[in-house]
């Protein structure tokens, strides 16, 4: 089904379908993070990744509790965007030599899925209101808080020394 299907007629469709498309994303998001883990060099990236890769867990989870609340079983939808997303990053830490520079693109991959992540948590929770599920609107606040919070993470690396080693 793609983004504008005729599977999609009213706000409850677009909002599952965009539910499922976040459920896809966050699982491909979990598949990836352990190559990132594993290619960082800064102890405070891998920190970083690695604890981002256990929320990522918990973002899932709630997705499935999401789900459950409106008597949906848990399935994603192929989502273009984040694949892309992830295969640029890999395409571009594959060329790059230098540790700290891959450290520098990591942190640009990890923020652009994070980005990508916030737009889709802010729009499922104001549809989510606006459909009145309240109770799922409050799980996916949870996801976006934590979202943000890793976004500003990686901000913080990036500013206190990662990209300045980098250059």
């Amino acid at each position: 089904m793609g983004l504008f299907s005729s599977d999609i007629k009213t706000m409850d469709d677009l909002f599952v379908h965009t539910l499922k498309d976040i459920y896809y994303a966050e699982n491909q998001i979990l598949k990836a993070l352990p190559d990132m883990i594993e290619k960082a060099s800064d102890t405070g990236l891998k920190q970083g990744l690695t604890s981002h890769l256990a929320e990522t867990k918990n973002h899932v989870a709630r997705l499935d509790q999401a789900f459950k609340l409106m008597g949906m079983k848990p399935e994603g939808v192929d989502c273009p965007a984040i694949d892309g997303i992830l295969d640029e990053a890999n395409e571009i830490a594959g060329e790059v030599d230098d540790k700290r520079v891959l450290d520098a693109a990591l942190i640009a991959a990890g923020q652009a899925v994070e980005h990508y992540e916030m737009t889709r948590y802010g729009t499922l929770i104001a549809w989510a209101k606006q459909l009145g599920r309240a109770d799922v609107a409050s799980l996916l606040e949870q996801t976006l808080k934590e979202e943000k919070a890793a976004d500003a993470k990686l901000t913080s690396l990036a500013e206190r020394g990662i990209n300045a080693k980098a250059a």
